[in-house]
């Protein structure tokens, strides 16, 4: 009982794990903000891996993300915690996102350069489809109830991370640079360079995030992996910040 527990949970860190891989170097980095160019490869590679392991439709992410980079904790963001209270955003974030992502005419503006293919026609936009496969794969490898632990503890694990990035390192930790996210080291460490949010604020089009000392990037040593092998292309060798001020 007490090893399958345990299994149930290394499975389960690991699956969201690779989910954060998959949404900050392709979701977020690559699609949203074109700050690495992935191979066509390595890119249907990172679909596949969103649609079984997360469900999101990448088109909507990236307008949903956008609209939050335009407006930011403005009355027009998605997710501000500065608007709605950090508490709201992490235990609502997901409702949050799906009243930008089901509204065609917002991911039109926001993703107007990302068009439905026929692939997400045909498969990857039906999210229970790729849910199901992952769940049903867990059960089939782990038994009934161990399947179904590690698939709920993947689930929640993933969404209450994604809701953090936007609620607490909106709310609590460093502000090197001026604007309103902030960097938590250790919710980096747990979303593969996620959670320094502040420097992604001050330079959105720099693939990497780790911009002072110290900090720690995973999400950017996987883009330099891929970068070696051939698979990737960072399009600015230093970033380029969209303010130079720097806090007191």
């Amino acid at each position: 009982m007490v090893s399958t527990i345990v299994l149930a949970i290394v499975v389960a860190v690991v699956f969201t794990q690779i989910a954060n891989i998959a949404t900050t170097v392709y979701l977020h980095r690559a699609l949203a903000h074109r700050a690495v160019a992935l191979s066509p490869p390595l890119t249907l590679v990172f679909r596949f891996v969103i649609w079984l392991l997360t469900g999101i439709r990448p088109r909507q992410w990236a307008a949903v993300h956008r609209k939050h980079h335009a407006f930011t904790d403005e009355a027009d963001d998605p997710h501000s915690p500065k608007q709605l209270g950090w508490r709201r955003v992490q235990l609502t974030n997901v409702m949050l996102y799906r009243a930008v992502a089901r509204d065609p005419k917002q991911v039109a503006r926001h993703a107007r350069d990302l068009p439905q293919t026929r692939l997400d026609r045909w498969l990857l936009d039906h999210a229970m489809v790729g849910l199901a496969i992952t769940t049903g794969g867990l059960v089939v490898a782990l038994g009934w109830w161990a399947g179904v632990l590690a698939a709920a503890m993947h689930f929640v694990g993933y969404l209450l991370l994604s809701g953090a990035v936007n609620a607490i390192a909106h709310t609590f930790g460093e502000r090197p640079y001026q604007n309103s996210a902030t960097n938590l080291q250790w919710l980096a460490f747990l979303t593969c360079g996620e959670g320094l949010h502040n420097n992604h604020h001050a330079a959105p089009t720099s693939a990497r995030f780790s911009l002072g000392r110290g900090q720690v990037d995973p999400g950017w040593w996987m883009i330099r992996l891929f970068e070696r092998v051939g698979l990737a292309q960072v399009r600015h060798r230093q970033p380029v910040f969209v303010s130079t001020e720097v806090a007191a």
